[in-house]
């Protein structure tokens, strides 16, 4: 079992980075406009589903794109964050948070860098 989602990581995987860049643009393009020209042919129910199911799928591969790019963010900041003596080591991991001590945290910083411009 655990092959099975490895494998299908891997797809997901290759299918949002090919989505996220032009070329998966224009294919998704095309496909619209295919989908639009089988409507008048009778096909608009099968039209529909296609791109009901294609929306679904493509919405979820947003979404892993995004997270792998939120989090190779976030681990750069985090090296960032340690390699610096002067920053505040206890924000690193502050995206595994819960949002009200995130918020808490981000007006601390706030008030911090305000103090500092004001000298």
């Amino acid at each position: 079992m655990m092959r099975l989602g490895a494998a299908m990581n891997a797809v997901l995987v290759k299918m949002a980075d090919y989505l996220s860049r032009p070329p998966g643009f224009y294919s998704v393009l095309f496909a619209m406009v295919v989908s639009t020209l089988l409507v008048p042919l009778g096909w608009t129910e099968v039209v529909t589903y296609v791109l009901s199911v294609a929306a679904i799928v493509i919405t979820g591969v947003v979404l892993i794109q995004g997270y792998r790019d939120t989090s190779a963010i976030h681990a750069k900041l985090d090296e960032i964050i340690l390699a610096l003596k002067e920053t505040h080591n206890d924000v690193v991991g502050l995206e595994h948070e819960e949002p009200s001590k995130i918020e808490r945290k981000l007006a601390e910083i706030e008030r911090e860098a305000q103090r500092q411009t004001d000298r």
